[in-house]
This record gives C-alpha cells, sequence and structure tokens, in this order.
C-alpha cells in the first residue's frame, strides 16, 4: 500500500482491517473515492461494475468521517431490498465490531427492541430500506429531529434501480423531508454498476445542484465474456388446433431445459426466463431431469409470489459450497444479494433492457481468472404462409442480438430522472400529515413542489386542484383553521402497513373470454378497446378493460396476421430498435449466435428485404397497417395517443405502430400523419382521451382525470419524438 494516497486517509483500524483482510491494493473505485467521500462535503456517485468494491469504497471514507467527529456521527444506508440489508449488516458487522461503531439493521422482521435501542442513542451506521424510513417518519414524527440530526452520510445502493420509479421518488421526498427537519442539506452518496448517464443519475440524486455532483465512473473489471446464444424453432401458434382447455405443447422449452441441465449441473447458476410462470415451468422440467438421471437435485425456483422462506432457500442453496446449486429466477436475483459468485447467467427469451443484461451478467465471472459467461436461447415460430411479421422478421433473436452487441459496447438504457410522479406525490403529502399531525397547505406545497422540491413539476393550481380532489375522495379534510388531516378514508389507508410502500405489488391483468378465464398477463404498455392481442396461442379482440379489476374482456377474432403487441414487462429503449435495423441492413455473421440463431437472422434479414423495409416505412397488411418507426416505446404510444385523437385506432407494435385502417387507404394514412406533424400537441386531455389503462401507479386512482393524464404523459409518453418521426417521414 506504499503508492496508496487514500489508504493513509484511512483511520488506522480500517487500514489495519484492510491488511488483515490480505488485500495487497485498493481497487482504482476506492483510490478515488476515498478522498472525495472523506471530507463529507458533497454528493458523489460512485459507478463500477458489480463486485468492484463500491460499498467499500462508500464505507472506508465514511467510517472514517464518524471515527474522527467529536459527537459520533450517522450513516444511513439505503437499500432497495431486505435481502441486501441483512447482507450488507453481515459484511459490516465484522469490520464495525473492531471500530467499536454499532450496526442497526432495520426492517419488518427487526425486533422493536432493537430499534428502540438505536432512537435512543442514534449513531453508527442504520440500514434501512424506504418503506422502513416512510414507517418512521408516518409513526415517529416527533422523534425524526433526534434520530437523524448526527447523520453525515445518505448511502443509496442500487441507485439505478430507483431512478425513474415510483419507489426513486419516494426516497428522493423522504431525504428532502429529513434536510428539512434538520435544517441542513446531508451529502448523498449513490452506489451502481448499471447507469447509462451520469449526468442523468446526477440529476436524480441531487435535482437542483447536479452540476455539482462528483462522479466517480471506473472502467470494467477486465473480465472477459464468453457468449452463446442458441436458436429453437417451433412449430407457429398460428397452425395448432387450439384448444383452450389444453396447453401448448412443450417441444421447444423440454429442449431447453436439456441444454441447460447438461451444462449447468455441477456448477453455480442464475437461469433467468421472462415471467414467474417460466420460472415454475423450467424449474419443473430441471427437477424432472434431475429425477430421471437419479441425480441429487440442483435447480431452485426464486420469484416475487414465492414465500420468503422458499426464496431464503434457494439464496442459502446457492451460497454454501458444498452442493451446486442454479436458480431459476426472475428480477429477484438481479441486484446485490449476496449469493457469491456464479459460473454463468442463462437468459430464455429477450431480456427486458440491456441494463438488466448487464446487472445479471455481473454476477458470472467474480472469481480471478473466470470468465463471465452468458447463454441465451431465442424461439422462433417455423416459418410458413401463416406466421405474422414477429415471425418473419425473427424480432426475438434480432432483439436479443442487438441488445449484447450494445451491450458489448458497453451502452445501457439512459436512467429517466423525471416525470410527474403524482401517484407518489399523494402518499408523500398523506406521509407528511402523519409526521406532523397535520399540515398547512402553503408550507405542504412549499416542501414538496416549490422550485427545489422532489415534485417541483406541479405548479400551484395544480396542487389546489388536487387537493380539492382528495377532499371529495375523503382522503384529505381541512378543519376550520384551514389544517390539512387525513379524511375518513385516508386514515385507513394511513394506518395499514401497505401505505409505506409508494409501489403497487406487481398485478397482472386478467385476460377474459365470455364466461371463462384465459390467463393473466403483464401490461405495461398502452390499451384500447378493439386493439388486438396475442394470448393462448391466437389473436383476440379488446372488447373493455376493467382497471378497477384489472382485467380485459376479450373476443376471439379471426384472420388478418398475428398483431405486434408485447406484453412483457420491459419498455424497449430508441437504441435498441436503431440497431435492430442497423442488424437487418446489415449481412455479417454475428460470432454468438450458433447455427440456429444465426439462420434465425438470416431469415429475418432475407424477409425485411422482400418486404422492402429497407425503404418503407409503412406496410399495407390488408384490414391493418404497420408503421414502422424503429423508435422507442415511449414515442410509439406518443404516436398511438395523436392518432386515437384523430379516431384512428392504433395500438403501439414491437417495430412501431400497428393502424386498423377501416375505410382509409395507405395514402389517407399518409395524408393524416402529414395533417398529425403540421398541427403539433393536442391537449393533454384530447391526446388521452380513448386510452382506458392510465392508471400505472398505486396512487394513480385518487388523482383528477386532469392530472392523471399529465403525470401519465409525463412518465411513458415521447411526445417531441413521436412529433419529430411524423414530420420526417410523411412526405
Amino acid at each position: 500500500m506504499t503508492e496508496s494516497s487514500a489508504y493513509f486517509q484511512l483511520d488506522e483500524r480500517i487500514q489495519r482491517f484492510i491488511w488483515t483482510e490480505g488485500w495487497s491494493e485498493l481497487r482504482d473505485v476506492q483510490e478515488l473515492a476515498i478522498p472525495l467521500i472523506l471530507p463529507a462535503d458533497r454528493d458523489v456517485i460512485v459507478a463500477a461494475a458489480t463486485a468492484a468494491g463500491k460499498t467499500e469504497a462508500a464505507f472506508f471514507p465514511a467510517l472514517t468521517h464518524i471515527l474522527r467527529g467529536v459527537v459520533p456521527g450517522l450513516i444511513v444506508y439505503i437499500s432497495p431490498l431486505k435481502a441486501l440489508i441483512n447482507d450488507q449488516f453481515g459484511r459490516l458487522n465484522r469490520l464495525c465490531e473492531e471500530l467499536e461503531v454499532p450496526v442497526w439493521p432495520w426492517h419488518g422482521d427487526i425486533s422493536s427492541s432493537v430499534k428502540q435501542r438505536f432512537l435512543r442513542d442514534p449513531w453508527g451506521v442504520l440500514l434501512i430500506t424506504p418503506e422502513s424510513l416512510e414507517a418512521l417518519l408516518c409513526n415517529r414524527g416527533t422523534t425524526i429531529a433526534a434520530a437523524f440530526e448526527r447523520t453525515i452520510y445518505f448511502i443509496i445502493d442500487e441507485l439505478h434501480a430507483f431512478i425513474g420509479s415510483e419507489r426513486g421518488k419516494q426516497l428522493q421526498s423522504l431525504m428532502h423531508r429529513i434536510d428539512n427537519v434538520i435544517g441542513r442539506r446531508i451529502p448523498r452518496i449513490g452506489l451502481s454498476a448499471t447507469l447509462g448517464d451520469m449526468r442523468l443519475a446526477a440529476s436524480f440524486l441531487r435535482s437542483e445542484s447536479a452540476d455539482q455532483v462528483a462522479i466517480i465512473q471506473t472502467s470494467s473489471s477486465g473480465t472477459s465474456l464468453k457468449i452463446l446464444v442458441k436458436g429453437f424453432e417451433k412449430v407457429s401458434s398460428s397452425e395448432r388446433e387450439h384448444d383452450l382447455d389444453n396447453p401448448d405443447d412443450e417441444i421447444v422449452p423440454k429442449q431447453i431445459a436439456m441444454h441447460l441441465f447438461k451444462s449447468l449441473r455441477g456448477t453455480n447458476n442464475l437461469v433467468f426466463p421472462n415471467s414467474r410462470s417460466a420460472v415454475e415451468q423450467y424449474t419443473y422440467l430441471l427437477n424432472k431431469l434431475c429425477d430421471q438421471a437419479k441425480v441429487p437435485n440442483e435447480f431452485w425456483p426464486h420469484h416475487g409470489n414465492l414465500s420468503k422462506e422458499i426464496r431464503a432457500d434457494t439464496e442459502a442453496a446457492l451460497k454454501q459450497r458444498e452442493h451446486p446449486a442454479t436458480a431459476v429466477c426472475t428480477n429477484t436475483l438481479e441486484l446485490g444479494i449476496d449469493i457469491g459468485a456464479v459460473k454463468s447467467v442463462a437468459q430464455i427469451g429477450s431480456p427486458p433492457s440491456v441494463a438488466s443484461l448487464r446487472q445479471r451478467l455481473g454476477r458470472s465471472g467474480r472469481r480471478k481468472g473466470e470468465s463471465a459467461i452468458l447463454r441465451g436461447y431465442c424461439i422462433e415460430d417455423a416459418l410458413s404462409d401463416k406466421v405474422g411479421l414477429a415471425a418473419l422478421l425473427r424480432l426475438d433473436t434480432v432483439q436479443t442480438t442487438a441488445m449484447i452487441s450494445l451491450l458489448l459496447e458497453g451502452w445501457v438504457e439512459p436512467p429517466s430522472p423525471n416525470g410527474l410522479h403524482l401517484s407518489t406525490l399523494i402518499q408523500q403529502l398523506l406521509s407528511f400529515i402523519a409526521q406532523n399531525g397535520g399540515a398547512d397547505a402553503m408550507p405542504a406545497y412549499r416542501l414538496l413542489c416549490d422550485a427545489q422540491a422532489p415534485f417541483s413539476g406541479l405548479n400551484k393550481a395544480g396542487f389546489a386542484e388536487l387537493l380539492r380532489h382528495l377532499g371529495e375522495q375523503e382522503l384529505l379534510i381541512q378543519d376550520s383553521s384551514g389544517l390539512l388531516l387525513h379524511g375518513r378514508v385516508g386514515e385507513k389507508f394511513v394506518n395499514h402497513y401497505t401505505f409505506y410502500a409508494a409501489f403497487a405489488s406487481d398485478e397482472e391483468f386478467r385476460i377474459v373470454a365470455g364466461s371463462k378465464t384465459l390467463g393473466t398477463l403483464p401490461v405495461s404498455h398502452l390499451l384500447v378497446s378493439g386493439q388486438r392481442i396475442l394470448f393462448a396461442g391466437r389473436t383476440w379482440l379488446v372488447d373493455e378493460i376493467d382497471e378497477s379489476q384489472k382485467t380485459i374482456f376479450v373476443t376471439a377474432t379471426k384472420g388478418g396476421t398475428p398483431p405486434l403487441f408485447q406484453s412483457s414487462s420491459g419498455r424497449i429503449h430508441t437504441r435498441v430498435r436503431q440497431r435492430m435495423r442497423e442488424l437487418f441492413e446489415s449481412d455479417g455473421k454475428v460470432p454468438y449466435l450458433d447455427s440456429t440463431a444465426q439462420r434465425f437472422l438470416d431469415e429475418g434479414r432475407k424477409n425485411y428485404q422482400q418486404l422492402g423495409l429497407t425503404e418503407k416505412w409503412i406496410l399495407d397488411q390488408g384490414q391493418h397497417a404497420v408503421l414502422f418507426t424503429w423508435l422507442g416505446d415511449d414515442a410509439n404510444e406518443a404516436i398511438v395517443c395523436l392518432l386515437l385523437a384523430r379516431n384512428v385506432r392504433a395500438s403501439p407494435s414491437r417495430v412501431g405502430v400497428e393502424i386498423t385502417k377501416g375505410d382509409r387507404s395507405i395514402d389517407d394514412l399518409v395524408n393524416l400523419l402529414a395533417d398529425i406533424a403540421s398541427d403539433g400537441t393536442p391537449t393533454l386531455d384530447a391526446l388521452l382521451a380513448q386510452p382506458q389503462n392510465l392508471q400505472r401507479q398505486k396512487w394513480d386512482w385518487a388523482l383528477p382525470p386532469s392530472l392523471l393524464r399529465a403525470s401519465y404523459a409525463s412518465l411513458n409518453l415521447d411526445i417531441d419524438a413521436a412529433l419529430a418521426w411524423a414530420t420526417s417521414h410523411p412526405l
């Protein structure tokens, strides 16, 4: 350590700990972070690869600072997961015992006696989730000043998991409220391995002074990467005899399970299908293969609907070293829970995003000298004269290939720190009233919505409209002095434990045909009556959407080609779609595709050329037309809304927008788009008059219609990109 200036800035006891751990040197990220974090006078983002030492980069200087303080200070570590808090407690407690610094885990499973001991003398390290921090402010409002007055740092782990989400806006508000109570700004330290645009991340961390946030960004860990993407072909769903009482054949899933079984046995791995039902299916198939081979089971499920005991069993199986274990999981194992190093990561189907793929792959190749390994599995329908555009263009294979190519270039989706998030504003207003036993309207507005506040996009008139509507809903009342209090309905919500989460549970829409429930579907895209969706191997027409019951009523429809509606939970970025287009218009081999996947790509390219899509941007498909925008979902949904506002039935698709032509010709549609481009942006009331599933966030149901439309548009629509596309194409 003789050449390390950062090492000698640390407390001697921490230096001793590093030495006894056998470290020969500090990591690059630690060398850079220690001098910036140690003075506790600025906000800092630490971005580095998974397992690059970000946690120590933050805690070594932070602990040094509080050890040197005259009065014992407090570090507040905020994590998106309870399991991650438990992991960090195990990592930190051994170091902090030597430093005689207490570590306080705080979440729903921690006893009240531990929490009371912290509140009696709040110093050391507090490990907490946003939900537990919310509960603390709601239920112990009078103690907040004393509990946080000695706070030196907020350390936010997995920063990317918060940006652009309800939880992220909630976290911004909670930190802002604590700053307000103690009368000073507490420095914020953000840690992440997956940030696409550092300045946007800085804007999230400290919106009012993003340019003053120090950014530490180190290059990748240098781990080599091995990739194999295998293609599997199945009988086209459009050629099957449809029987709703019998499931589709399992030939391809069985083939994939067999390849996983042969490739993964004897090592620790993560397998990511794209749904909870697929997790259950592949776990079952892999367990069955273990039984048939008369070998111990090595495959364990992990998703959010399982009990915490089952999830804990899977995590424990991965951590222990005596027996190999592979988790078949959703994104529940995407974040930094300590499950040890895994040999490889398998992705079945296209990943939700490049950022998600990067986060997942960061689990592999952590041991020195080992490569990270990614196995991808693409499933495509066999080509016939009955398959639709998705199969003809081999969209699953092309999208997966595009995402991997962007990953190899080091690109990930930039964060989205903007958006009104008015659903979360309702929760924070109710929480602030609980914290203080009531609130005056203007101080509440200044705290939550002023220029430097978390919800600064809402003006005074909008806030007044919101208060009136919340009063009508009996969420709020106003006493004779003008004090805002919880109403009859608001009191019930705030006093229930589910209030502390700013996000709704991950619900899916039921698909109902007549009196029969066909199944459930995760929906993250705009829906309208008259739209076609593909489900259970056939095409359905959406008759009605009941948001309150999370139900989509459908009838079977015949004829035409399968729709391009995408029901996955991921929202695709424009850069991914542009890379897909580049792949279609190139002719080179992709080295990580096996022969079948390469054939899929070549077939997609051939059909792309035969359809004339090098020049065409609109394709006539009889009853429907498809706009090939090659834009992200936010822009495509905006184009859909612009069309709906002119009474043209449209829906977002995987390549752009699908339009029901009616009695319109292609020339009519081209002229219509030209009119849209020249007329500019309609009002939000006109733009969002027809879409029926605008309530995406937990408290959206309590918003007045005008504010619901404004909040939805700010989070889901890129109107500028939509108009720019419309302006540049219909010529």
